[in-house]
């Protein structure tokens, strides 16, 4: 007799997951079927989880595919069960492809094809929504989407949009997902929302026209270049009740909020001076360094840097000063905004050709909060005294490279489990679109 194991989280259980037991079960004559605990799902970095471990295992049992059904708890313990239960066949999906090799050495390993196309249909009554979803763009940034889909439950890539037949091809063929050259309309149709990750001029394009044909949005930064647009898309969002969400990764960390509420604490007296810088030595070759009109340091890196600011201060400063260093054809290398407020001050730097130390320090009257580079993943941060031995060190956690807790937003407002945006605000994005707006005056009149 031929076993065969296979696990997984199956969450809001859908065909795709039905269909992956089935093609699991055709590998032998046994299937063993491993559900995880949602603390094992937590500690592997599936962020939200709706069913509890009992309905998952009851939606697995009804399908009358598994011969039986284990619990997954712990790390290692694949290994454990495929020795225990004399396991001949391992499998997951293909979206695993090469992270369980290791057990090779101990049964065989077969990674199944994802199942395209996959209906939002339940099958069961569920009161959480499947988010079809398509992605606008297919370079650098959206592979990072598609490699985090599987750790966020309710959400489903169908789709893709790029005029670039080139790119896109490579994208169809790497990912299996279908992907459109020119009928955005007809792409729009097939989806329940969007992922932009399109160069930054067609991002207002792109999202007008999903949020009028009914489709969430989820944009990645700027969302418009200016103020005025970006007050138009959330007014057409609000009037068809639908989401639209501007892709400020760092806003939806857990350890960036839990930073942020340990310098409103108090913790650190009255906060005064708010200093963020956020560099990269982008390719020469890089659309960040050869478009002088859309690329440059402030439209890659400013919303970053301005958003604890914001945060910490409000949108409401009294006076603003952008400088910046340009290169020959008129981009900005390196960016420098500095905001009086008040109470005190700050300072946001980021830089695509200059490089910097790239930390956050929060100012009080207290002590300070060091949060070093990678600030905007917040994976640790330092509180610190006039006292030099005293220092409060935290570790929040962080998983993968933090997009999936923004996809899991996008989600959940979705579904209205989220219904708050104290995260990240529509004015907050609309104070950085005003600055993205008076950048893009002065670098186009050269008066940085």
């Amino acid at each position: 007799m031929t076993k065969v194991i296979t696990y997984g989280t199956f969450d809001l259980f859908h065909q795709g997951h039905l269909n992956l037991l089935k093609r699991a079960k055709k590998l032998g004559d046994y299937l063993i079927v491993g559900v995880t605990t949602e603390h094992f799902d937590e500690a592997r970095g599936k962020v939200n989880v709706i069913d509890s471990t009992l309905e998952r295992v009851e939606n697995v049992r009804k399908t009358g595919l598994a011969d039986e059904i284990i619990i997954e708890d712990h790390e290692g313990q694949k290994m454990e069960d495929i020795q225990k239960y004399g396991v001949d066949i391992f499998t997951v999906g293909s979206d695993w492809v090469g992270t369980f090799d290791y057990l090779k050495a101990f049964c065989k390993v077969i990674y199944l094809e994802r199942t395209p196309d996959v209906s939002s249909t339940m099958l069961r009554e569920g009161r959480f929504q499947i988010v079809q979803i398509g992605i606008v763009g297919t370079g650098r940034i959206a592979p990072r989407f598609v490699a985090e889909e599987k750790y966020v439950s309710g959400i489903n890539i169908i789709a893709a949009y790029n005029p670039e037949v080139e790119s896109g091809n490579e994208f169809q063929k790497k990912y299996e997902i279908d992907t459109y050259f020119e009928d955005y309309d007809a792409f729009l149709e097939k989806v329940d929302a969007v992922y932009i990750a399109s160069p930054n001029e067609t991002h207002y394009d792109y999202a007008r026209r999903a949020l009028l044909a009914g489709k969430h949005v989820l944009s990645e930064n700027p969302v418009a270049l200016s103020k005025e647009k970006t007050i138009e898309l959330y007014q057409i969002a609000r009037e068809k009740d639908i989401i639209l969400l501007e892709g400020i990764k760092t806003a939806y960390c857990p350890g960036f909020q839990q930073l942020i509420n340990t310098a409103r604490s108090g913790q650190i007296g009255e906060i005064r001076d708010v200093e963020a810088c956020y560099s990269r030595l982008a390719d020469p070759m890089s659309r960040e360094r050869t478009d002088a009109r859309f690329g440059g340091a402030f439209l890659e890196f400013a919303a970053y840097t301005l958003l604890p600011i914001f945060k910490l201060f409000g949108t409401h400063y009294e006076s603003v000063q952008i400088e910046s260093i340009l290169d020959d054809n008129g981009l900005d290398l390196y960016t420098k905004i500095m905001l009086r407020y008040p109470q005190g001050m700050a300072t946001a730097k980021c830089g695509v050709g200059v490089k910097s130390e790239g930390q956050l320090v929060i100012a009080g009257t207290k002590g300070y909060i060091l949060a070093e580079s990678p600030w905007w993943l917040t994976r640790k941060y330092q509180v610190r005294y006039e006292n030099p031995n005293q220092i409060d060190n935290y570790e929040p956690r962080f998983q993968g490279d933090g997009l999936r807790y923004e996809m899991s937003e996008f989600v959940s407002k979705i579904n209205h489990v989220e219904k708050s945006d104290y995260k990240l605000t529509e004015e907050e994005i609309v104070a950085i679109s005003e600055l993205t707006e008076l950048f893009m005056e002065k670098r186009a009149t050269r008066q940085l």
